[in-house]
């Protein structure tokens, strides 16, 4: 059957919604192929709005990996915002890719990418516009098959319910695996249907599926243990690795939003995986081991991108940039080629140990000289033991001085609040550090103008890190620590003016710790609040604790477990986790 574009449909609602633009899809270096000519169909969802969704490395490079295969086509789609939600509904208007507006239910496949577990809710509303069951076990052969990626897959015990499989580590190969066995299986006539496709998928040993697997409880509410419930399927499903980043030098075709959008850059990413072992850092643990792109494939790959796309930033992306072997060359080379130009580099993260002045000038020698983020985490020494974060106040102090004197006015300090082990003392200590941060910059400059920012976010333990047994603090505690760092530099009249707070409350931590590290019981949750109106989770403005509570109190009424049983309760070492029948390359020891 032909699948018409919905456009005609959809362009008269345009005018009655916010930010229309980011419906009508044609960004440069987007692409429509011809339906008809591919015999593989992927619609590749960001479950956030197209502002957020759009810059998504990830999404971004699948998306024209897979296109430029011959007979396999892939389309965007991205959530849509309440007011357009309503008005599709009133409509029946189904949920649309923007590349050539066809309906996300006529794919065979829907790849969905989780940056973070707060995106639960918006997958289902995606499902429910598309015409797709929202539970697995209820679609048909008509309907796509629905995949997790991305970091929050890591642990799709929660939303196992709603997919039909998931994929832990990097996708470029297994994207292409995956679509070689629908090719295989279409070509064949479709045998056995969704369950001998699913099956085929599972038995590579690289696809989790979900229903594939029973899930049995003991009495006081633990997993007494996870496992296959049919031949053929592994007890165990392994991460994805690339091995060799230089043999993908994706995106080389950057997508130029029409919006504006929370990135606008060409961003590299110049490594995986990360040396440095913090103890709460799911992205350090599950992205091993570390894997260098070539100074030559990064140099090729800014040139290139910034040629396709006309981007004046170029972003060079990892978990710790700095660490990179070849970084010093990195930062001299593309200052040396894009001097005189418009072209600005910047280096997102960066470690206190590990950054020096000479790389910070070569990054600031052709554009703004923006502020300096360091992330000490932990505001006493002994809790930046705990975590494993060896950087001592004396680093970090030497480190701004020496900012401050190369001309720099402000820096930015990222720490987490809730901490194992955390004490009240641990969290003022917060305000010594920025206190001592404006003092040595107040001395070497001779100026009052220097400027501290504390950015402070709640610690939430998450799956495959040496903290997914650990209690997470409970909200009133983080808040009133917060309270009190607040009231401690307000009441400072030397400095508490040079220093700016920013923080987080505790409570949207709490339900990204029920999502991060819940089983698939808390999937009745996740459809209660959704139910209720639930949508953009990981906005402030939208998010609702009350509603998350009362959901859970509602679906989890027959259980012997409860919220806080999921957050603020220590694991025993030896309890079955709901993620230990996936490999994440890591020792339980």
């Amino acid at each position: 059957m032909p699948v018409e574009s919905l456009f005609a449909r959809l362009e008269p609602l345009l005018p009655r919604v916010s930010k229309p633009i980011q419906y009508v899809g044609g960004e440069l270096n987007s692409q429509v192929k011809d339906w008809d000519a591919a015999e593989v169909r992927w619609a590749l969802m960001y479950p956030d709005a197209y502002e957020v969704g759009l810059p998504n490395q990830g999404i971004q490079i699948l998306y024209e990996i897979l296109n430029e295969r011959e007979g396999v086509l892939a389309e965007r789609t991205y959530s849509v915002w309440p007011d357009m939600e309503k008005l599709m509904r009133e409509h029946g208007i189904p949920q649309f890719t923007v590349d050539a507006h066809r309906p996300v239910g006529a794919f065979d496949l829907l790849g969905v990418s989780f940056a973070t577990e707060l995106g639960y809710t918006n997958l289902l509303t995606a499902l429910d516009l598309a015409g797709i069951p929202l539970e697995a076990a209820d679609r048909t052969d008509e309907h796509p098959i629905v995949i997790a990626g991305g970091h929050a897959a890591f642990n799709p015990e929660p939303i196992a319910d709603f997919l039909d499989a998931a994929v832990l580590g990097d996708g470029e190969e297994v994207v292409l695996a995956i679509t070689e066995v629908v090719r295989e299986w279409k070509a064949e006539g479709r045998p056995g249907g969704r369950d001998e496709l699913l099956m085929r998928l599972a038995a590579s040993g690289g696809v989790y599926v979900p229903k594939f697997y029973d899930v049995t409880y003991l009495p006081d509410g633990r997993i007494q243990r996870v496992a296959p419930n049919r031949p053929g399927v592994p007890w165990r499903v392994a991460k994805h690795t690339v091995m060799d980043l230089d043999a993908w030098p994706y995106p080389k075709k950057p997508l130029v939003p029409l919006a504006e959008t929370v990135h606008e850059r060409y961003s590299v990413e110049i490594f995986r995986g990360c040396t440095r072992g913090c103890r709460f850092c799911q992205a350090g643990m599950i992205t091993r081991p570390v894997r260098e792109r070539s100074i030559t494939t990064i140099g090729e790959m800014v040139d290139n991108g910034l040629k396709q796309s006309g981007f004046t930033e170029v972003g060079l992306l990892s978990l710790s940039s700095a660490d990179h072997s070849e970084i010093a060359d990195i930062a001299k080379g593309l200052a040396d080629r894009y001097e005189g130009t418009n072209t600005s580099l910047s280096l997102p993260s960066t470690r206190v140990d590990a950054f020096n002045i000479e790389l910070a000038n070569e990054f600031s020698r052709n554009g703004r000289r923006s502020g300096l983020t360091f992330a000490p985490e932990g505001g006493s020494e002994r809790l930046r033991r705990v975590i494993n974060k060896t950087v001592s106040e004396e680093d970090l102090i030497r480190t701004v001085t020496a900012a401050y004197a190369s001309g720099w006015r402000q820096v930015k300090l990222y720490f987490m609040c809730g901490l194992p082990t955390e004490t009240d003392e641990d969290v003022l200590a917060i305000a010594d550090m920025a206190r001592r941060v404006i003092a040595a910059g107040r001395e070497v400059t001779g100026r009052r103008d220097i400027r501290c920012t504390v950015s402070i976010g709640g610690f939430v333990p998450k799956p495959h890190t040496p903290f997914q047994w650990a209690a997470q603090c409970d909200h009133q505690t983080i808040d009133r620590r917060l309270r009190a760092l607040r009231d401690e530099l307000r009441r400072d009249r030397e400095y508490g003016r040079a220093i700016g707070l920013r923080y987080h409350e505790g409570k949207p931590s709490i339900i990204e710790g029920l999502l991060s590290r819940g089983d698939r019981r808390v999937g009745k949750i996740i459809r209660a609040v959704w139910e209720d109106g639930g949508r953009f989770d990981g906005w402030s403005e939208h998010f609702s604790y009350d509603r998350w509570v009362a959901c859970a109190e509602k679906a989890l009424a027959d259980e012997p477990v409860d919220l806080d049983w999921y957050t603020l309760r220590e694991r025993d070492e030896v309890e079955v986790l709901p993620w230990d029948h996936l490999d994440a390359g890591l020792d339980r020891e």
